[in-house]
């Protein structure tokens, strides 16, 4: 079994996809996360999804 890869988001990409869209886009970081486990399971491996604001 293959170690899973981590993925850490920091402060306030919580708000990606609601806080100025127009700039940052409107994908979320649910969105996001969604993304890495597709490529992760296309590749055999598992994600450790984690957003922290401190």
């Amino acid at each position: 079994m293959s170690k899973p890869i981590y993925v850490l988001s920091g402060p306030n990409l919580n708000l990606l996809g609601v806080r100025e869209p127009e700039i940052y886009g409107k994908a979320t970081l649910d969105d996001v996360r969604k993304l890495c486990e597709q490529r992760a399971a296309a590749l055999g491996r598992t994600v450790v999804f984690h957003q922290s604001n401190h």
